[in-house]
């Protein structure tokens, strides 16, 4: 009995943890399918990238850590990866639409793939708040890692996770 009550409290414990932070889905979960404009009037399903490392991130063009992090993004992910075709960086803007997200990334220099999320359908997924947030899917389509906000510890954990996943392919 005592067990049973252990467990539960565990898992009730996790749970929480989960609602407190905004996360909705849990590492090992596989992402669940969704459609989204890769450019503007040309749509694909998330499916798409089975077999890929792919690295979700959500941000919106007046979150200021979001400011802090998309220039690394840029810089130690995106540039060491970008030609490798076992990797894919998709960037959504939360609650931004196509011109938005356009003029950001020119005005910024980014080179990744920006993406509108206007109405949040794909955020939705994944959390009910806090951004920046990172989801890292493995190969098979399964969430093996997620961080929340900006903090370069973090930051860099993802990277070496990255780093392991391109090359086990």
């Amino acid at each position: 009995m005592k067990n049973i009550f252990l467990s539960i409290l565990l898992l009730l414990s996790i749970n929480l943890f989960g609602q407190q932070n905004g996360t909705l889905l849990s590492n090992g979960t596989i992402v669940p399918k969704f459609n989204f404009e890769i450019e503007k009037g040309k749509t694909i399903n998330i499916s798409d990238y089975k077999g890929k490392v792919v690295l979700i991130n959500f941000f919106a063009t007046w979150c200021g850590p979001c400011r802090m992090e998309l220039p690394l993004l840029q810089k130690e992910i995106w540039e060491k990866y970008q030609d490798n075709e076992h990797f894919a960086l998709l960037i959504f803007g939360r609650e931004e639409g196509w011109q938005k997200v356009i003029d950001f990334k020119t005005t910024n220099r980014f080179t990744f793939p920006m993406l509108p999320d206007e109405d949040k359908s794909i955020y939705k997924l994944f959390a009910t708040q806090y951004i920046p947030r990172n989801v890292l899917l493995d190969e098979d389509g399964k969430i093996v890692y997620q961080s929340i906000g900006f903090n370069a510890d973090e930051f860099n954990k993802m990277k070496k996770i990255i780093d392991k996943l391109i090359l086990k392919k």
